[in-house]
């Protein structure tokens, strides 16, 4: 059982989802930052997450020209996804996979059907750049707002509104921001004006809510009980999804992903020890708990 199920500090499940040509540091950056994530700042052997990485054939060369062995081929990720809290999806190289719709996108569907399955689980699907053409082409992206790589604005809407012209007609709101979170789970504050960590606001731009500020994401069985009830009701089973712009707006959602699940004293940490400037994004829906 995770530390997400039982409110335990054991590691958060992370599962990366690599694909032939995807972008170095839109996989080292965000991993970067999840390595160096404790749930207690001053103990080291309290690391927040696990990660495990899986490729379609257990390896798999970057862009950039890294060939990195993975932990797990696709196949076998598969058959263990229940495992895993989060999967994240990194871009670079996207377009052989759209234009054959290959693998990651039968493991992205894989994933979010879990969710809608099982809402009591806390799942979060994390795209980096273009990896969110990829949660487009998938279908996860109907009825949520997303953004990707500036460069790719209008492909993102493209392979939306294809999707949602197969789907359920549901359509994506794109948004220009640095990262995009939809069904946030969260405290409320006293004044949601003097938040640190999170620019928060819908889609009007009428602001929504804040980042919990508590050390533990999970506290208080009661309200994480009413919680899984009111996210069974959205979208995806409340599957919280994020989609960042380029590679340093992954990080930027990487270190909003850490405050939500682990700390914001977390957050901030890893962002001192990687000297980066934490530059804010939206959430644009959410459960107050």
């Amino acid at each position: 059982m995770s530390a997400v199920q039982d409110g335990s500090s054991e590691p958060i499940q992370v599962l990366y989802a690599l694909h032939e040509g995807f972008d170095t540091l839109d996989f080292a950056g965000p991993f970067e930052a999840m390595w160096h994530a404790k749930h207690d700042i001053k103990d080291a052997s309290t690391r927040a997450f696990e990660i495990t990485t899986c490729s379609p054939k257990g390896s798999v060369t970057s862009t950039q020209g890294m060939l990195m062995k993975t932990d797990l081929d696709i196949a076998t990720a598969t058959d263990d996804l229940k495992e895993y809290d989060v999967l994240v999806i990194p871009g670079g190289g996207t377009d052989a996979i759209l234009k054959d719709n290959s693998q990651p996108q039968s493991l992205i569907k894989a994933f979010a059907a879990l969710q809608q399955s099982d809402s009591t689980k806390e799942r979060t699907l994390l795209s980096i750049c273009t990896g969110s053409l990829l949660l487009a082409q998938a279908g996860v992206l109907q009825g949520l707002s997303a953004t990707t790589h500036p460069d790719h604005y209008t492909k993102l809407e493209i392979l939306c509104k294809d999707a949602a012209r197969n789907g359920e007609l549901a359509q994506t709101d794109v948004m220009e921001e640095r990262y995009v979170v939809n069904n946030a789970r969260f405290e409320l504050g006293e004044n949601i004006d003097e938040n640190p960590f999170i620019l928060s606001k819908r889609p009007d731009g009428r602001r929504k809510s804040i980042a919990r500020k508590g050390s533990n994401a999970w506290k208080e069985s009661n309200k994480r009980r009413e919680s899984n009830a009111r996210r069974a009701s959205l979208r995806l089973g409340g599957l919280r999804v994020i989609t960042a712009g380029g590679i340093m707006a992954g990080v930027d959602a990487t270190l909003y992903l850490i405050a939500a699940m682990v700390s914001t004293e977390s957050a901030e940490e890893v962002a001192r020890l990687l000297q980066f400037q934490w530059q804010k994004g939206v959430t644009v829906d959410g459960i107050d708990v």
